[in-house]
């Protein structure tokens, strides 16, 4: 099944108000941001995204925040290097915080790719962010029940896709995009390069097509970094 699109605008097209959107990056290092710009484009509301981050800068995870599309968001780390977008938004209420720690972030979203529904971890015991979980004992250490995280979408960035949807990253830009590939009900992904079925060697898929519903090329995808080195705004 061939399961590249045309662009970007049209890879995004049918997510609506009030979906549940994984965000694939740590920091810059594979982040979407084509994707993301062609949502904000797009401009659906009341959205629960879920990201390592809440955004830097003017652009990306920011802009949607700045845009108001953002009801919630669920991230290990609310304050980056320019984290005014939501600093502001959360001051004045009109976004919800889910803290998770990055390592629980990470296992929440295989957890939900897997279907297992629930685990138990040692971190956060006895912090606020275990308060209201149920928690348990085992060989003497106190340990905090965590749930599963799934989304409705997840928009994700490849090195290298073939139109089958198999995937490969680049380096660090691995990070939550296997994870997040599995947990979602529908995969976007954005791939530097797109080949034909069987340029890529079986042993180097990283991402089965399986996971994968829709695979747009961008050949020339900005960095995160140099956007806001820039001082690049989108809106």
């Amino acid at each position: 099944m061939d399961k590249t699109w045309d662009c970007p605008a049209a890879a995004v097209a049918d997510i609506p108000d009030g979906a549940s959107v994984m965000i694939g990056g740590f920091g810059g290092s594979g982040a979407p941001i084509e994707l993301i710009h062609a949502l904000i484009d797009r401009g659906p509301r009341d959205l629960t995204v879920i990201n390592n981050n809440a955004g830097n800068g003017r652009i990306g995870i920011a802009a949607m925040i700045d845009a108001g599309m953002v009801r919630k968001i669920i991230c290990s780390f609310p304050k980056s290097k320019d984290p005014r977008a939501f600093t502001a938004a959360y001051l004045a209420g009109r976004i919800e915080l889910e803290l998770v720690p990055q390592g629980t972030l990470a296992e929440r979203i295989r957890a939900g790719g897997a279907g297992i529904p629930a685990f138990y971890t040692p971190t956060s015991f006895g912090t606020e962010l275990a308060a209201g979980k149920p928690t348990a004992e085992f060989d003497g250490r106190g340990y905090v029940q965590e749930r599963w995280l799934k989304a409705d979408y997840a928009l994700v960035k490849a090195e290298t896709a073939d139109r089958h949807g198999n995937l490969v990253y680049r380096k660090a830009g691995r990070n939550f995009g296997p994870l997040m590939c599995m947990a979602a009900a529908a995969t976007v992904v954005q791939a530097t390069r797109i080949v034909e079925p069987g340029a890529i060697d079986p042993e180097h898929v990283v991402t089965p097509g399986l996971f994968v519903d829709r695979v747009v090329a961008v050949p020339d995808a900005r960095q995160e970094e140099d956007l806001n080195i820039e001082g690049a705004v989108y809106a």
